[in-house]
C-alpha cells in the first residue's frame, strides 16, 4: 500500500464546474473526493484551485533544435506553467518524420518533475515527399502535423491514412510564398513601421479548401493558431454542416495586438503574426461565443542571437509556456471573459481529445494529473525575450501532481 495523500480545502474545478472538498490520492489515482478526509500526508490548499493539468498541442523547442537539453528544459518549464502534457510540433530540426527522431523524443518523454512530452508526425519529410505516416502512428505519434500543402494528390493520400488510423490532422494554414517576404500582419502598424505585410488571405483561402477535404474524406482537422475572424466563421459554418473541423487559437492573439510590434520589438514577431486590435476583439467575441475550441501557448523560444537583431531578420516565436496558466488567469479569467471551468475545456479537455487522451476532469478513478494554482500569489515574467516581459501576472502554479509525482514550485 502506498501512502495516502490528501489535498485539502481547494476549489476543485474541472469541465463540470467548481466545488469545494478534499481529494484523496493513492498510488497516483484519485480514490475519494469528500469532506474532512484523512491520510498520511495532508496538503492544505485553502483558497487555491485544484484543476486538471493543461494540455498544449502546439509547442516548439528553443531555436527548434531537437536535443536532450531542450527536451528536458521544455518538460520542466511546461509543468511550472500548469501544462501536464505537451505535444511537440513536428517541424523541429531535425524534423520528426522518421523512427529515429521519434525514438529519440520518446526516450525523453518522461523527465523527473516535468510534463509528459508526446509527438506529432510530420506529414512530409524534408524533401517534400510523404512520410511513413502509418508506421509513425503505430510507433506512438498521436497526430499528423503539416502546414499548407499545395499538392492535392499528397493531401488525398494523407487523408486516406488519417481515415484508416482515425487520427487528427493538425493543419497550419499559411501561404509560404507570402511568409517568405512578409514579417507582420498587413495593416496600419505594418505601414507605420515600413515592414512588408502578410495578407489575411494567406490563412483564409487554405482553410476554405481544407474544409472541403475534411468534408469529402470525413476526416477530422484541427486548424492551428487561427487568427482571422473570417476563418473562424468558415469553420463555424462547416461545423453546422456536420464537418469535423475545429479551431485552435494561440493566447497571444487574444491577449496582444500588432501594436506590440511598435519600436520594432522582435519579441512580438511570432508566426502567425499578431493581428490588429479590431481583429483581436473579434477573436475575443469568438471565444465567448464558443467558436474557438482549443487554446495553445504557442511556445516557441529563441536564443538571443536570433532575437537581438533587426525585426525583418529575427526568428519568429516567443517564450510563454512557463506563464501559460497565470497569463490566461490574468487576462481571460480574472477579467471575466471566460470562467475557469470553460478555460479547462479549452486548454485541457479539448486538446487532449485531439490527441486521443483524457483530461479535463477531477473524479474518482482517474490518474492524478492535477495542478494546484494559487490566485492570491503573483508570477513575474522573468524572460527578457517574452511578449510579456516585465509583466507581473495574477496567480501562481505552486504544485503539480503528474504521473504520481509531486512537484512544488
Amino acid at each position: 500500500m502506498g501512502e495516502i495523500m490528501i489535498i485539502s480545502g481547494a476549489i476543485i474545478c474541472d469541465i463540470n464546474g467548481e466545488r469545494y472538498g478534499d481529494v484523496q490520492i493513492e498510488n497516483g489515482v484519485i480514490t475519494a473526493i469528500g469532506e474532512n478526509l484523512s491520510g498520511d500526508e495532508i496538503i492544505r490548499a485553502d483558497g487555491c484551485y485544484l484543476i486538471p493539468a493543461l494540455v498544449d498541442t502546439d509547442v516548439r523547442l528553443k531555436d527548434s533544435q531537437l536535443n536532450r537539453t531542450n527536451l528536458e528544459k521544455l518538460s520542466g518549464r511546461a509543468l511550472s506553467g500548469g501544462v501536464g502534457t505537451v505535444l511537440l510540433a513536428s517541424d523541429s530540426i531535425p524534423r520528426i518524420d522518421n523512427e529515429i527522431t521519434l525514438e529519440f523524443v520518446q526516450q525523453h518523454r518522461y523527465s523527473k518533475n516535468g510534463a509528459t512530452i508526446e509527438t506529432a508526425v510530420s506529414a512530409l519529410n524534408d524533401s517534400g515527399a510523404l512520410s511513413n505516416i502509418a508506421i509513425m502512428l503505430k510507433k506512438g505519434c498521436l497526430a499528423v502535423h503539416t502546414s499548407t500543402i499545395q499538392d492535392y494528390n499528397l493531401i488525398n493520400r494523407i487523408a486516406q491514412y488519417l481515415k484508416m488510423a482515425e487520427k487528427t490532422l493538425f493543419y497550419k494554414a499559411e501561404d509560404k510564398s507570402l511568409f517568405e517576404s512578409g514579417v507582420i500582419s498587413d495593416g496600419e502598424i505594418a505601414s507605420q513601421l515600413g515592414l512588408p505585410g502578410i495578407s489575411p488571405m494567406s490563412e483564409v483561402v487554405h482553410i476554405a479548401s481544407m474544409i472541403e477535404i475534411a468534408r469529402y474524406f470525413g476526416i477530422k482537422i484541427v486548424f492551428k493558431s487561427v487568427t482571422e475572424p473570417r476563418s473562424i466563421e468558415l469553420i463555424a459554418q462547416a461545423r453546422k454542416e456536420g464537418i469535423s473541423v475545429e479551431c485552435e487559437v494561440a493566447i497571444h492573439h487574444l491577449l496582444k495586438s500588432d501594436s506590440a510590434c511598435a519600436g520594432f520589438d522582435t519579441d512580438a514577431k511570432i508566426n502567425p503574426p499578431l493581428v490588429s486590435e479590431s481583429k483581436r476583439l473579434q477573436l475575443i467575441d469568438a471565444l465567448i461565443r464558443g467558436d474557438i475550441h482549443s487554446l495553445t501557448s504557442l511556445h516557441q523560444p529563441n536564443s538571443d542571437v536570433h532575437k537581438d537583431i533587426t525585426f525583418y531578420d529575427a526568428n519568429v516565436g516567443t517564450t510563454s509556456i512557463t506563464e501559460y496558466l497565470p497569463l490566461c488567469y490574468s487576462y481571460l479569467i480574472k477579467n471575466k471573459i471566460i470562467d475557469m471551468s470553460k478555460f479547462i475545456g479549452l486548454a485541457s479537455r479539448t486538446p487532449a481529445e485531439h490527441i486521443g487522451i483524457k483530461s479535463g476532469e477531477i473524479t474518482v478513478g482517474l490518474s492524478t494529473n492535477c495542478i494546484v494554482f494559487d490566485p492570491s500569489k503573483k508570477t513575474e515574467v522573468p524572460h527578457h525575450h517574452s511578449l510579456y516581459k516585465n509583466e507581473i501576472l495574477e496567480g501562481k502554479v505552486i504544485m503539480a501532481i503528474c504521473r504520481g509525482e509531486v512537484t512544488t514550485f
